[in-house]
């Protein structure tokens, strides 16, 4: 039965995703006891808040995690993998937004809407993993598509904002936009090409066999919230020149038929999705229209006249919002309400 309040850490808070945890928080009246927020020597000092609740954000060096309930890490991977099992060692359950257990069998990859049932298996190691924010939003809409008709092949390209590479992406952007429009030249260190009135095709590293690291973390997370890793699928990550929203040009094959009508309809009624879907009214989903919202947005839903039982969807959502903050404390409210 949930208790009246909870104490929780956010590692990371003064971060894009760990400010936009504190203020999911506030929004959603989670159960707040006491709220404990952390971060490096550069930002420690900082006040923050949530709702009515403001803190100082003290500095995680000095961490003990000791009467707290659920730990937020919204950081790097290097500072999960330090911290992480301090907290559990004192009893706090983890949830973990940094990719670091997003491929370890024994912690749950969870998307709320798409198996939230797994959050049970958080008690072997008191983690749960959320995926990257390109995971939750295409996990939100294959799910329903293929309860309704299976999943033969997936293929998606995956338009990503600054955001995903945190305040320096967004420093990065407005600075080479800044510097072209007075006739500068501009120095591209963050990103492999200047992002500024630009496209390209990389977000991470290469890796053997061609893809980044990014497409197959989308290729291999996505399969693991579907429990299909069998799922024929193939992805290309972009980065382009916006500061937020994530967008995804998707091709599914699907087992049984299903008509763009048909599938029109199932979205309608799948949690956590909202179709915008009218081309006589120009109406689809844009980056511009879904920042700050709590729906993965879905249009431009229409059969694929080169292949049997294939369609055509465009998908967006808020990168930081619904994509990461919004699921981490849906799992949080998950844990509370079930299991803690």
């Amino acid at each position: 039965m949930s208790r009246a309040s909870y104490n929780v850490a956010v590692v990371g808070a003064t971060g894009l995703v760990g400010a936009e945890i504190l203020t999911v928080l506030a929004e959603r009246e989670f159960p707040l006891g006491e709220l404990t927020c952390y971060a490096s020597e550069r930002t420690a000092g900082d006040d923050v808040s949530a709702g009515s609740v403001r803190v100082v954000v003290e500095l995680l060096a000095r961490a003990e995690f000791h009467g707290v309930d659920i730990v937020f890490f919204a950081t790097p991977e290097q500072i999960t993998a330090e911290w992480a099992g301090r907290a559990t060692a004192a009893d706090a359950v983890v949830i973990d937004l940094s990719r670091l257990y997003a491929e370890d069998v024994a912690v749950p990859l969870v998307v709320s809407e798409v198996n939230a049932a797994v959050v049970a298996e958080y008690s072997g190691r008191r983690i749960i993993a959320s995926p990257d924010a390109a995971v939750v939003q295409l996990a939100a809409v294959l799910k329903p598509l293929r309860d309704a008709a299976g999943l033969k092949r997936v293929v998606v390209s995956s338009y990503q904002p600054v955001s995903d590479a945190g305040r320096a992406g967004l420093d990065a952007l407005s600075q080479q936009t800044v510097a072209l429009l007075n006739g500068q030249d501009v120095v591209s260190a963050l990103f492999p090409h200047r992002v500024a009135f630009n496209v390209f095709p990389q977000v991470g590293e290469f890796l053997d066999g061609g893809y980044t690291r990014a497409e197959q973390n989308l290729m291999a997370q996505t399969r693991r919230v579907l429990d299909d890793p069998a799922l024929a699928m193939t992805a290309t990550s972009v980065r382009v020149p916006l500061f937020y929203g994530l967008s995804q040009s998707v091709n599914v094959e699907t087992t049984e038929p299903l008509s763009a009508a048909a599938a029109r309809e199932v979205l309608r009624s799948a949690p956590g999705v909202l179709v915008q879907d009218d081309a006589g009214a120009n109406e689809y989903p844009t980056p511009m229209t879904t920042i700050g919202g709590e729906a993965t947005c879905v249009g431009r839903i229409r059969d694929d006249e080169s292949v049997d039982n294939g369609l055509n969807l465009w998908i967006v959502g808020d990168n930081l919002r619904k994509g990461a903050a919004l699921n981490a404390v849906a799992i949080a409210e998950i844990l509370i309400r079930e299991y803690l």
